[in-house]
């Protein structure tokens, strides 16, 4: 008892998530095309990563309906995401994926609302929100087109959280009587 079903494998129960599968065949010199054939990439980011992604999508919404992050982190990163994505996409759509893969795959729903929020490690201005939301999604996709990491979340979360001390000084807002001309 307790073993697999007779002709099920591992893999046919875990798999890589959508961003390995890409990487790795990217690296084997497939275009986009052959790539997106493959039944893991079913639907639009994947065998389902998208309805992973809208319940991540749901929790971010209500959060900032509840008020408890605001909107700057999250837009900022996923508009800027999805901005360069369609660049790149537009560019050369045989070698880089969609704007949509690359926001419906992965943890980039769940690290705009739920990572790159973080009140403490992060920036603390309204505008170096953006500024810290827009450094997040250019870094994530630098970092899964041409870095070591399919998913980059964890690491362009902690670039930015070192930056964020110098994103509040340039932002912060100035105090009326002081340092004026």
């Amino acid at each position: 008892g307790g073993g697999l079903p007779s002709g099920v494998r591992l893999d046919a129960l875990t798999m890589a998530t959508p961003l390995d599968a890409l990487r790795t065949e990217l690296g084997l010199n497939k275009t986009m095309a052959e790539i997106t054939a493959s039944p893991i990439f079913a639907g639009i980011a994947g065998t389902g990563w998208q309805w992973v992604s809208l319940a991540f999508l749901a929790g971010g919404l209500w959060l900032m309906y509840k008020k408890i992050i605001s909107w700057h982190v999250p837009a900022a990163m996923l508009g800027s995401l999805a901005l360069i994505s369609m660049v790149f996409y537009f560019i050369d759509p045989a070698a880089y994926s969609s704007p949509l893969f690359h926001l419906f795959s992965g943890g980039a729903i769940l690290g705009a609302f739920f990572i790159a929020t973080d009140p403490v490690s992060g920036a603390t201005t309204p505008k170096g929100r953006i500024y810290f939301g827009i450094g997040v999604g250019v870094l994530t996709y630098v970092i899964r087109s041409w870095g070591g990491y399919p998913d980059a979340i964890a690491f362009s979360v902690l670039l930015m959280n070192m930056a964020a001390p110098t994103i509040d000084h340039y932002t912060r807002p100035q105090v009326f009587g002081h340092g004026g001309k």
